[in-house]
C-alpha cells in the first residue's frame, strides 16, 4: 500500500514545517493494515476472561481508554485503564499491558520496575531497542509505526489498530475511512476556528481526549473535550460562532440541536472515529502551518518525558 499525499487546504502554505508529521499522519492507513495482520502479536495479548490493567502517559493513556472500553464492553474480561503515574495495580490483575511509543517514559518504567516478577506485563512499544523491552515479560514492538514528530499521530492509533484487530474487529472499513479523511479537501473555515470542543460516547471518549491534546501540542490551540452527555451538564457554555464542537462517532440525539442554538459549528460525520480522528490531526498540522509553528519540535515538548531524580 503507498502512502498517500496530504491534501493541504488553499488557506495554508505548503511549507517544511510539520514535515514529519505531515508524513506520519498520511500514513496510517499503511500502518493500521499491517497492525491488523500481526497476527502472532496480537494472540500475545491478554486472553479472553482474564483481568487487565491497561497504563500509559498522555496519548498512551487516551487509547488505552478506548482499548479498555472496547475490551470490556466486548465481554473480554474486566479492563482498566490508568495514566502510569496514578495507576492502582495491586488488584489481583492477570496482566498489566503497557503502551509507550518511546519505550523511555519515566512513569511507565517505574511502573514496570515495581510490577517486576509479581505480575506479567506486556508491552507494546514503537522503539524495539529502548530500555521498556527490557522490563516487560513480552514486547510487541511497532517500529514500522515510530515517528520523527514530537506530536504523535500514527504510533497510537496503529497500537489501537492492533487492539481492535485483537479483540476480533475487521479494520477493513476503518482503513477505508482513514484513506478517505488523508485525501478528503478540508473546509478552511473548520482550520480556522477560535476554539475545538472533543466529543466521543464509549471508546471514542479517549480518541475525543486525544484529538483535544493533538489540537493544543501542534497549534497551541484552546481546546476541550469530554465524554458526549457530559457536555450539556456545563461545558457547552462555551460554544459560540466561530467555535467547533467535534463529536467522534455517532452523537445523542439532540446534541446538534442544541449546539446549533448556541451558533457553534457542530462537526460529525459517518466514519469510524480513528479515521475522524485522522482529519483532526490533519486540522492541527493546517493550524500549525499557517501560525508558523512546527509540530515536529512543540513548544515545551519532548519526544518522551523523562524525569530527573
Amino acid at each position: 500500500m503507498s502512502i498517500p499525499d496530504i491534501a493541504l487546504s488553499s488557506s495554508s502554505p505548503a511549507t517544511t514545517l510539520g514535515t514529519h508529521m505531515e508524513r506520519e499522519l498520511a500514513s496510517q492507513p499503511e500502518t493500521w493494515a499491517r497492525a491488523a495482520a500481526l497476527r502472532d502479536e496480537q494472540r500475545a495479548l491478554p486472553a479472553f476472561g482474564e483481568r487487565v490493567a491497561v497504563v500509559g502517559c498522555g496519548t498512551s493513556w487516551f487509547i488505552a481508554q478506548s482499548y479498555a472500553w472496547l475490551r470490556e464492553s466486548g465481554g473480554q474480561g474486566e479492563t482498566d485503564a490508568f495514566a502510569a503515574s496514578e495507576a492502582f495495580v495491586d488488584r489481583g490483575y492477570d496482566a498489566i499491558v503497557a503502551l509507550t511509543r518511546s519505550g523511555t517514559t519515566t512513569e511507565v518504567l517505574e511502573l514496570l520496575e515495581q510490577v517486576r516478577g509479581q505480575v506479567r506485563t506486556i508491552g507494546v512499544i514503537g522503539d524495539e531497542a529502548s530500555p521498556g523491552v527490557d522490563l516487560v515479560d513480552h514486547a510487541i514492538t511497532l517500529p514500522f509505526a515510530d515517528e520523527h514528530s514530537v506530536v504523535q499521530t500514527r504510533f497510537a492509533t496503529t497500537a489501537l489498530a492492533l487492539f481492535r484487530a485483537s479483540l476480533g474487529e475487521s479494520l477493513d472499513g476503518a482503513i477505508a475511512d482513514a484513506q478517505a479523511a488523508v485525501a478528503d479537501d478540508l473546509d478552511p473555515a473548520l482550520v480556522d476556528a477560535e476554539q475545538y470542543t472533543f466529543l466521543g460516547r464509549g471508546w471514542a471518549v479517549g480518541l475525543a481526549h486525544e484529538a483535544a491534546l493533538k489540537m493544543r501540542e501542534a497549534s497551541q490551540s484552546w481546546t476541550e473535550s469530554y465524554a458526549s452527555m457530559e457536555y450539556r451538564h456545563g461545558p457547552i457554555s462555551i460554544a459560540a460562532p466561530g467555535r467547533v464542537t467535534w463529536h467522534f462517532g455517532e452523537p445523542p440525539a439532540g446534541l446538534a440541536g442544541d449546539v446549533a442554538v448556541t451558533g457553534a459549528r457542530f462537526e460529525t460525520d459517518a466514519s469510524d472515529p480513528m479515521a475522524q480522528l485522522v482529519r483532526a490531526h490533519r486540522v492541527a498540522l493546517l493550524r500549525a502551518r499557517a501560525r508558523g509553528l512546527d509540530p515536529d519540535s512543540p513548544r515545551n515538548l519532548t519526544r518522551s518525558v523523562i524525569l530527573g531524580g
